[in-house]
């Protein structure tokens, strides 16, 4: 008996992207150094808790991404959870060719990777693994040391724009 496949899709990739849109995130910043010191950094809100024990988080990144290579093949890299009030920094991180790091506050991380100051909560992580599916790749992170600012307000992404919390009664 041949093994099982799925179905080819009976959607559009624009209808499958507005679909997963429908998925309200969290939005952040990944960042990390390269092996001569330029920093780097990304706005992703595919980011997710893997594992207690050992204590592991997960990212993805497309493949044709400009700072692939260095992604995939440093040490450390942290990410960053952003709170409300750094939408503005989401959205620079997010255009390609801009100057990214102009006046943006960090400190140094595990391994160099930048600490976005004002985050609600930070992730520094050794880059234990990559899984390549589809057109992304998939980065599993061991964290080392893990901070949050308490009271923060998320910024959250939904439908191509942001949002943040109001809590239901």
């Amino acid at each position: 008996m041949a093994p099982r496949k799925a179905s080819p899709p009976s959607f559009s990739q624009d209808e499958f992207r507005a679909s997963l849109g429908m998925f309200a995130t969290g939005v952040t910043i990944v960042t990390a150094r390269t092996a001569a010191g330029e920093l780097v950094g990304l706005t992703a809100n595919s980011f997710n808790s893997v594992s207690l024990d050992p204590p592991l988080v997960l990212w993805s990144l497309a493949r044709v991404a400009g700072s692939m290579a260095v992604l995939s093949t440093g040490s450390h890299y942290a990410i960053n959870i952003l709170a409300a009030d750094q939408k503005d920094l989401a959205e620079r991180f997010s255009i390609r060719g801009s100057d990214r790091w102009s006046g943006v506050a960090f400190s140094e991380g595990a391994g160099g990777a930048p600490v976005l100051a004002g985050a609600a909560a930070t992730f520094e992580c050794f880059n234990r693994s990559r899984y390549e599916e589809g057109d992304h790749v998939i980065f599993v992170g061991e964290v080392e040391r893990c901070t949050h600012r308490v009271g923060a307000s998320p910024l959250l992404f939904h439908g191509a724009r942001y949002y943040t919390e109001h809590p239901l009664q």
